[in-house]
C-alpha cells in the first residue's frame, strides 16, 4: 500500500506505508486512509517533524550494534531523509495558504 500526499503546491508525494504512516504520526494525525492537513495546521506539522528529525539525529547509534548489523544501520535512510521532501510540499502548501491531502 502507498500514502499519496496531495497539494495544489506541489507535486504528489508518494511514500510506502511504514513511512507515510510514520510521517502522519509524527504530526499528530491518525493513520488512516485518507487525512488532511490544512493550511492552519501546517506550522505545528513543520515544527513536529523538525523536532522528530532531530530527536532522531540525536539518537546514539546502538552500542550493540556491531559487524554487519552496524553497516546496515549507518546506511539506513534516516528520518530527515525520509521527511525532507513532506516538510518542502508542508512549506510550499503553506505559501500558497492551501491544504495538504493523502489518501491510501
Amino acid at each position: 500500500m502507498l500514502y499519496r500526499f496531495k497539494s495544489r503546491a506541489g507535486a504528489d508525494l508518494i511514500m510506502l506505508e511504514p513511512q507515510g504512516r510514520q510521517i502522519v504520526a509524527i504530526i499528530g494525525k491518525p493513520p488512516g486512509a485518507r487525512g488532511i492537513v490544512t493550511a492552519a495546521q501546517i506550522p505545528a506539522a513543520i515544527a513536529a517533524l523538525q523536532a522528530a528529525v532531530a530527536a532522531d539525529e540525536a539518537r546514539p547509534p546502538s552500542a550493540a550494534a556491531t559487524g554487519p548489523a552496524a553497516d546496515e544501520r549507518q546506511d539506513a535512510v534516516r528520518l530527515r531523509h525520509r521527511a525532507a521532501p513532506f516538510i518542502e510540499l508542508l512549506r510550499r502548501s503553506a505559501a500558497a495558504d492551501v491544504d495538504v491531502v493523502w489518501g491510501v
